[in-house]
């Protein structure tokens, strides 16, 4: 099993929002890193953190998913009138995927980035990293676990 973390700003889609649908499509993703990473690393069963960003005092992990299927085509990027829409991209070679996601849970008390940051096990974290602009960040066992306790 993999864990990953899959930022969203809530403004967008939000904790509350997956709550409320239960099982939603992950996508908008137009980067080809973590394009590759929902391709060829998250299966489903997975399970991955919810973590609003730009939320201001909101910032981060406020809840848990399941990752529900396989990577499959995104169809927002044949879709004109969408933000995502790419015009380069071709049903018979898309460019971009996403997956469903399925809640699980909200959580009581949401871990903010200022606690992230000072949490030892996840030092090493791309989610930590100056610079990282990912949406989707793979964690370790051991950060998933140190989060978990986090929640519980």
């Amino acid at each position: 099993m993999n864990y990953w973390i899959m930022k969203d700003e809530p403004s967008e889609f939000s904790i509350s929002d997956l709550a409320q649908a239960k099982k939603h499509c992950w996508s908008g993703i137009r980067n080809y890193q973590v394009r590759n990473m929902l391709r060829d690393e998250m299966k489903k069963g997975d399970l991955a953190f919810f973590y609003h960003s730009n939320a201001g005092k909101g910032t981060g992990i406020v809840g848990l998913m399941e990752i529900s299927s396989g990577a499959y085509p995104d169809e927002t990027q044949f879709d004109p009138d969408s933000s995502y829409f790419d015009s380069k991209s071709e049903r018979t070679n898309p460019r971009w995927l996403c997956v469903d996601v399925q809640f699980k849970k909200t959580f009581a008390q949401p871990i903010p980035l200022p606690a992230l940051r000072e949490m030892k096990a996840l030092q090493s974290s791309p989610l930590l990293r100056k610079g990282n602009r990912l949406s989707v960040v793979k964690l370790t066992t051991k950060e998933f676990d140190t989060l978990i306790e986090q929640v519980s």
